[in-house]
């Protein structure tokens, strides 16, 4: 129970953060859905389809590509570099709260801004006409893994590799573009050659590209997105346990400072 209600404490603290900072807050909702619209527009036109049709396309690219990428992995990142920057960690070690509530705080506060992203994008394809087909328990599923992976990854990037807030935009743009391109947030992977599907195979943001089109957009069933869920999921507990060791590095480097 102490451990529960010292997480909900630093998620709140978080999250009432972000509410404050009112402008921020606009700006990550603005976003996706400007992404949403851009690539919607984009996909009827070339492909001869009606804008409500084509979002059911778009949607799982948007969300996958800006929504969940940008505030779940740059977001965490950001926030392990600032917290570091503010000396929040030292003032950690002189108070009861713990390093695992600490920790799963942080991830819960972004689980819950990429919820109400993906709600958000959702939201307005349906409004615009869409009808996306397949089960939503799995739908949600695919979210949720996306979520932690993004999350362990920003993880092991904000507490191994950035030691400043300037950093911060130089390791997503390193590190992150290149995968999302890859991954057909941008470009739809038929347009892939043969050698840059089978290095996309590798790339977990193609897996929650494909799954999420696949379940959405063309109604595939599980047996369909199987293979993208086993490689999202093995990927999401790697990325957790990762995140999580890269984490309890970073406080026995700040001890020692």
């Amino acid at each position: 129970m102490r451990y529960w209600q010292e997480t909900i404490a630093v998620t709140q603290r978080i999250l009432l953060e972000l509410w404050r900072r009112r402008r921020s807050l606009v700006f990550w909702c603005l976003f996706p859905v400007s992404l949403l619209f851009l690539n919607g527009f984009i996909l009827a036109e070339r492909a001869s389809l009606t804008l409500a049709e084509a979002m059911e396309f778009a949607a799982p690219s948007t969300l996958v590509g800006a929504a969940l990428f940008f505030s779940c992995l740059g977001g965490s990142v950001a926030t392990v570099v600032s917290e570091r920057e503010q000396h929040t960690l030292k003032r950690l070690f002189i108070s009861p709260l713990s390093g695992t509530a600490y920790f799963l705080g942080i991830f819960l506060a972004h689980c819950v801004i990429g919820i109400g992203q993906s709600l958000l994008v959702l939201a307005i394809a349906i409004f615009m006409g869409s009808e996306f087909e397949g089960s939503p328990v799995l739908g949600m599923a695919i979210i949720l893994l996306s979520i932690i992976a993004y999350v362990g990854v920003g993880f092991i990037l904000g507490t191994q590799l950035a030691k400043r807030t300037e950093d911060v935009n130089a390791l997503v743009a390193t590190f992150g573009v290149p995968l999302l391109i890859l991954g057909g947030a941008f470009l739809p992977t038929s347009l892939f050659p043969d050698r840059l599907l089978e290095i996309a195979q590798y790339n977990p943001i193609f897996h929650m590209n494909e799954s999420l089109v696949g379940l959405w957009a063309e109604g595939e069933d599980l047996g369909a997105i199987a293979n993208h869920l086993w490689f999202l999921g093995i990927f999401a507990i790697a990325m957790i346990i990762g995140g999580w060791l890269s984490y309890r590095r970073m406080l026995q480097t700040e001890r020692q400072l």
